[in-house]
């Protein structure tokens, strides 16, 4: 007659390869006819009892214990194979644990100082407070774990932000950073294809269709199923973009996701819009636009995507680096434009075009009614102004006649410490100002000699329409522009793209503090706390890697966990 045993183990903490690996062990000894290793939660008991693995003493198991039933052909055998868990685990053991381990994050951290990376797959209700204490530790994370609570999501990818770090998840199964697979990731060649993806499966399927295809990858970066939540914000799919279009290898970027917030799609692809490089879209589900749109194509399909992404690998041409611009010559806090326009047209040009720069400027006449300025007379962040607006013109004329408005503005901008760059138009013809250039000119000269006594470089952007045949002298117009230090052009759109590209060079595309690119660029070193493959599979891969011996904080207690939090914050 068949017996059932089981034995609770209170406090004991093993991965969950571990698990199975000592349930595999239990099933090939000699008269086992079942057996059940798992921890004890509410779940796992239901399915123990669903195999008819569960007698009564098993019931009161807790979250944190393990449990260990065997039913065997007889009480004799089950005892038996009960009795040879112990040597069993220690069989099991893996190379890393006949190493010194340390037992937290910290203790790894001294052992390994130069990793930048901590891969976490402990338990979901302890996967937050580990993660907590990666960024404490300056790390960035691969949080794997599932079962995190949406509020731990969002108050961990938050403080990250806020240090210029990642959390990659949770519940991220994969990802790829220079050239090292981490989690679920399949062996790519190296190419000039980015991905960021909020579905891990989704990643693996375009990655491995772009090695199909003879192309490759430089990074692809998981997200969390949950990052386009609108209450999560897509902060880690921002920053992927970001760090994708800041990476000089990166020709194309893939970007995926499972249908995210409509609202979040709509920001998404004002991030995407900025990056200056081709991103192809896949929202599955979502019902894309008829067309492109800009630097934005859209597919339907993983497959579709992949082969696009490939496609515009040969034709991809950024625009080039802000560098040849001399961007740098700004100080550290310029980082604005603002356009002071008299033409409400070229305006709405300038505000089409920047969008392909930055994801949002404010105006008066804006493109988004979230990004009109609650007062006309004040800028903010990134801001274009049709002086023509009737606010400006009610009781004096209008800007293309009378120039004092905006030489008043000009200088208003121009102090601003936040401002990088000024974009203007002039223009020429019968019934506008008869010497625009002459009065624009002195004040230009005078705001730039002043941003420079005060340690900043002030760009100032002029578009000037009109022809040599016009009344103003269109020469003389340029020359007393130039002559002021102004970059001149005769294209709207010119203008500002140039204007575009070198406060591009000043912001990140996502708002965010920027991630540090040698994320991507050093070899992968990383603190790995969880299941022990992970560490095998990144030395496997030539990736340097400390295995912590982690257990669950205060065995578990709830209480003293979050006293212990709360003495490390």
């Amino acid at each position: 007659m068949s017996a059932t045993k089981v034995e609770i183990r209170s406090g004991a903490y093993y991965d969950s390869v571990v698990l199975m690996q000592l349930q595999a062990s239990l099933l090939g000894l000699s008269g086992v006819v079942d057996a059940g290793v798992v921890m004890g939660t509410a779940a796992n008991k239901d399915l123990l009892e669903q195999s008819g693995l569960l007698p009564a003493d098993a019931e009161v198991a807790k979250a944190d214990d393990l449990v260990i039933v065997v039913k065997a052909e007889d009480d004799a055998g089950a005892t038996s194979a009960l009795d040879q868990v112990d040597e069993l685990l220690t069989r099991r053991r893996s190379a890393t644990e006949q190493e010194y381990l340390p037992q937290s994050v910290e203790a790894a951290a001294q052992m390994l100082p130069d990793a930048r990376w901590a891969l976490v797959s402990a338990p979901g209700r302890y996967a937050a407070g580990v993660a907590r204490d990666a960024l404490r530790a300056g790390k960035n994370v691969f949080l794997y774990s599932d079962n995190v609570s949406l509020d731990d999501e969002i108050a961990l990818k938050k403080s990250a932000a806020e240090k210029g770090l990642l959390v990659i998840g949770p519940d991220c199964g994969t990802a790829i950073v220079n050239g090292v697979g981490l989690g679920f990731a399949n062996r790519v060649r190296r190419g000039p294809i980015g991905l960021v993806a909020a579905s891990g499966t989704g990643l693996q399927a375009v990655t491995t269709r772009i090695h199909r295809l003879g192309s490759g990858i430089t990074h692809a970066l998981g997200t969390g199923g949950r990052d386009l939540a609108e209450s999560v914000g897509a902060v880690t799919a921002r920053q992927g973009l970001d760090l994708l279009s800041r990476d000089a290898e990166t020709q194309v970027i893939v970007l995926i996701s499972k249908p995210p917030a409509p609202k979040v799609a709509h920001n998404l692809l004002r991030v995407a819009r900025a990056v200056g490089k081709p991103v192809v879209v896949d929202f599955v589900g979502y019902a894309p636009p008829a067309s492109q749109q800009g630097n934005i194509h859209f597919a339907t399909t993983f497959d579709q995507a992949a082969k696009l992404a490939a496609e515009l690998t040969s034709s991809a041409s950024d625009e080039g680096p802000a560098a040849d611009l001399d961007a740098d010559r700004f100080a550290a806090g310029q980082r604005y434009l603002r356009g002071l326009f008299s033409g409400g047209t070229l305006a709405y040009e300038a505000l089409l075009v920047l969008q392909e720069y930055v994801p949002a400027v404010y105006s008066n006449v804006p493109l988004d009614k979230d990004y009109r300025l609650e007062d006309p007379l004040v800028s903010q962040a990134h801001t274009v102004v049709d002086l023509g607006e009737d606010a400006f013109t009610v009781g004096r004329l209008h800007p293309m006649m009378d120039n004092e408005l905006r030489i008043r503005r000009l200088r208003q901008e121009a102090a601003d410490p936040e401002v990088a760059v000024i974009l203007l138009d002039i223009v020429l013809g019968y019934g506008a100002h008869p010497d625009p250039a002459g009065e624009l000119g002195p004040a230009i000269a005078e705001v730039r000699a002043q941003a420079e006594g005060a340690g900043r470089r002030l760009e100032v952007v002029a578009v000037v329409v009109g022809t040599d045949e016009d009344p103003q002298d269109f020469e003389s117009q340029v020359e007393q522009l130039e002559a002021a230090g102004a970059h001149v052009e005769t294209s709207n759109e010119a203008a500002a793209r140039y204007a575009g590209r070198l406060v591009r060079a000043r912001n990140t595309p996502s708002g965010l503090p920027p991630v540090d690119l040698a994320v991507l660029h050093d070899p992968l070193t990383a603190i790995n706390v969880g299941l022990e493959t992970f560490t095998e599979s990144l030395r496997a891969q030539g990736a340097q890697v400390v295995q912590v011996d982690w257990k669950p904080p205060a065995g578990g207690n709830e209480q003293l966990m979050a006293i212990l939090e709360r003495m490390k914050s």
